[in-house]
């Protein structure tokens, strides 16, 4: 590939994957934050009229395709799956920050090696926890409360109503794959929609059951947690029990590989036209707990596009704390409680509860 970047501190973030459901939430964010923007994808003829509105500009980038991708740009931020590590390349050896948001577990593992052999001058924030590393933050301000993480429990409550991009299917097209856990201090493999459990997250009950996600494998490493896990419902119960029925009888192991895959994207795949994102995350330490509501009025999407642009901040070192060096995971903000006041200013609503005492509004 001779894709080359150049970078250009006066320069647009380049966001990848620009026009689509979670990166045109997330154009707006820094176009609103007064960085101009310049948009990627197959098709540019989708995302003009939203540059033209953003004052920014719209190119194709085919990460797919053979043929080469030149920019001179301040920052990137890829919202699109970089299946060969295309933009992760060409920013790291342009030496320009960037956070990505698009990444499994297994591919974010690729990345910290590739990032590791090439010692990138500019920070790489891997941001794909979920939406988009905003859970993270969550933990980690938790976390700092309590001062230390035994134990992290995330459930997400999935609004089926809700917009939902092409990539979000791929993400969790990995229904059939074991993963890898840390459960009191040890490394196991656990199978997805294993471990159900019912989770009241905000006002609903919801069934939720495993899923892969990388905060599983980075909390262990960063906030030294000896239980991290993360698991999924629905906003249909009779969806979450299609699941798990589904996941009951082998569905996802035997109707694995290309010649299912439509029938798999079916199951998953069923946006609708906007509902409200809900996640839970509870951090245990020292026999103190706390336990969060994270709740985003204007979706999943928003969500996502929240913590991508909180990442792009920290990469940039205009959140207030000076950049990071190498490698990071959202996580390791400095100044977690800043980032859920940041959260606050973006309309995402964080209740907090210590453990037998009633809620509190972290923004106030």
């Amino acid at each position: 590939m001779a894709d080359e970047l150049t970078l250009d501190p006066t320069g647009p973030v380049l966001i990848t994957g620009g026009y689509g459901t979670v990166g045109t939430e997330l154009a707006r964010l820094t176009a609103e934050g007064g960085m101009p923007v310049l948009l990627t994808g197959r098709t540019p003829e989708r995302g003009r009229a939203l540059a033209e509105e953003l004052g920014g500009e719209a190119r194709a980038w085919d990460l797919s395709s053979p043929a080469p991708f030149r920019a001179s740009v301040r920052a990137v931020v890829s919202a699109v799956n970089d299946p060969d590590d295309r933009v992760l390349r060409a920013a790291m050896s342009a030496g320009i920050p960037q956070v990505d948001v698009t990444r499994w577990t297994a591919r974010l593992q690729r990345a910290v090696t590739l990032a590791a052999l090439a010692r990138p001058t500019a920070p790489v924030l891997l941001s794909s926890a979920w939406m988009g590393g905003v859970t993270s933050l969550v933990a980690a301000a938790l976390a700092r409360a309590l001062g230390g993480a035994e134990r992290v429990e995330t459930a997400v409550r999935w609004d089926m109503a809700d917009r939902a991009g092409a990539d979000s299917v791929d993400f969790m097209d990995r229904l059939g794959i074991d993963f890898e856990v840390v459960e009191d201090g040890r490394r196991r493999l656990t199978t997805p929609l294993s471990g159900s459990r019912t989770v009241r997250i905000g006002a609903d009950p919801v069934r939720v059951a495993r899923m892969d996600t990388p905060e599983q494998y980075t909390f262990p490493l960063t906030l030294g947690t000896a239980t991290a896990a993360t698991r999924i419902g629905f906003s249909s119960p009779a969806a979450t029990r299609m699941l798990l029925a589904l996941r009951g009888v082998g569905f996802f192991r035997w109707a694995d590989g290309e010649r299912w895959a439509s029938t798999r994207r079916a199951v998953l795949y069923s946006p609708g036209e906007g509902g409200t994102a809900r996640l839970r995350i509870d951090v245990s330490h020292a026999g103190a707990a706390r336990t969060a509501t994270v709740t985003d009025p204007a979706g999943q999407s928003h969500l996502t596009a929240v913590g991508g642009y909180l990442g792009l901040l920290r990469v940039l070192g205009a959140d207030g704390v000076p950049a990071p060096e190498g490698v990071v995971f959202p996580e390791q903000h400095p100044d977690p409680s800043a980032a859920l006041r940041a959260l606050a200013d973006l309309g995402v609503l964080v209740d907090v509860e210590r453990a037998g005492a009633p809620a509190e509004r972290a923004a106030s």
